[in-house]
């Protein structure tokens, strides 16, 4: 059996997500001697003098080397040193407030955070006013930065709420212009491929998006990205009740095994759910013998959308408009690798932090946690 370099980069990266390598090799058949001689490459990074790192290793580096250029810019603002006069350095330091958060002006500078609260909040001329705007400020540039200036003021709104800061999106937004903070807003581009449309099938879901239970009604779609000349397709399997990605591949095949293994992820990854309906598009990979047989097997129910008719899917739809505009367009990808990397990472931002107006602005792990804790209530 060959298995090329794109097709080994794929299970490795099912590897990477959790799943264990008796599990992989025993779903394709390759041996396990062979499976570890395949991770190995993938565990240590070469940096450019020729070294090998640990991921982990590099990922701390590299987080290090943005903290020192983001230093080396303020210092460059300011008209002082570090070994200027304390009152010298908080006047600097004063005037970069709402453009740098306040631990890196203090970092920058060596100055302690609570000396320089302290000089923004006593000086005479702040007042209540002020010091709620500066405090905001604060707040805002802080969620802004964790959003990876994702966020918009709705979103930026309800993280604060979610974290006991009382404001409003109107004034977030007011305070965002005043900052010169702006969310991504770039357009998805039409430079992908949707998987070909076949025979009707049966639309049992019938556009009714919100359920009251988790595990009840999953959602997948296929979408296609050009990565160097190639492209890579992502199968993702959404939860309808909180919109999670409850499990996600990518893989150089638009192939039923990619829609199978997606499929095997999520029903593991949820314990074997059952009285559940899987609803997705008339694509051949979902309407092959091979996925409708597994479907049977665990007494799942199969809901299709009409064919040339995209919004009978539209959470997955969302899910993938979202995931471009927000992350793929961002960024210029050298390898697959790298792509296979930010897919992960966007997918663990999206479940874990992205607030969703639909869950009112909880984020889809915060909202099945809410669900769980309600139900652990009622008993």
């Amino acid at each position: 059996m060959r298995i090329s370099t794109e097709e080994k980069g794929s299970l490795v990266v099912r590897y990477q997500a959790g799943e264990s390598v008796a599990e992989i090799c025993a779903d394709t058949g390759v041996p396990r001697s062979t499976f570890y001689t395949w991770i190995k490459p993938y565990t240590v990074t070469m940096t450019d003098s020729g070294h090998a790192v640990s991921q982990q290793a590099f990922i701390k580096m590299k987080q290090k080397l943005q903290k020192l250029e983001q230093k080396i810019e303020i210092l460059q603002k300011v008209n002082c040193t570090v070994s200027a006069p304390l009152q010298e350095k908080l006047q600097e330091l004063a005037k970069l407030h709402g453009q740098y958060s306040v631990h890196a002006l203090c970092e920058a500078l060596c100055v302690s955070r609570g000396t320089f609260y302290n000089h923004i909040f006593r000086r005479k001329e702040v007042t209540a006013y002020d010091k709620r705007r500066v405090e905001m400020k604060e707040h805002i540039q802080a969620a802004f930065d964790e959003s990876q200036q994702r966020f918009g003021a709705n979103k930026i709104a309800a993280v604060l709420a979610e974290r006991g800061v009382r404001t409003s999106p109107k004034y977030v937004a007011e305070l965002m212009r005043e900052m010169g903070l702006q969310s991504v807003s770039i357009y998805s581009k039409r430079d992908y491929q949707k998987s070909e449309r076949l025979a009707k099938k049966q639309n049992m879901l019938q556009w009714q998006f919100k359920v009251d239970d988790p595990n009840r009604v999953w959602v997948s779609d296929i979408t296609c990205f050009k990565v160097n000349g190639k492209y890579l397709y992502v199968c993702v399997i959404l939860d309808l009740f909180s919109r999670k990605v409850v499990a996600h591949r990518v893989s150089p095949k638009n192939s039923t095994y990619l829609v199978t293994s997606t499929f095997r992820q999520a029903y593991q990854n949820r314990n074997k759910p059952q009285q559940l309906m899987f609803h997705s598009d008339q694509g051949p990979q979902y309407t092959s013998n091979t996925f409708r047989k597994l479907l049977r097997m665990n007494k799942v129910v199969q809901s299709f959308s009409k064919s040339g008719r995209p919004h009978d899917n539209a959470v997955a739809e969302s899910f993938f408009a979202s995931m471009k505009r927000e992350e793929i367009y961002r960024t210029q990808y050298h390898s697959e690798h790298q792509f296979m990397r930010s897919v992960d990472t966007y997918i663990e931002f999206y479940n874990t932090k992205r607030p969703h107006s639909t869950l009112n602005y909880k984020t889809p792990d915060g909202f099945e946690l809410l669900h769980a804790q309600k139900r652990e209530r009622t008993g």
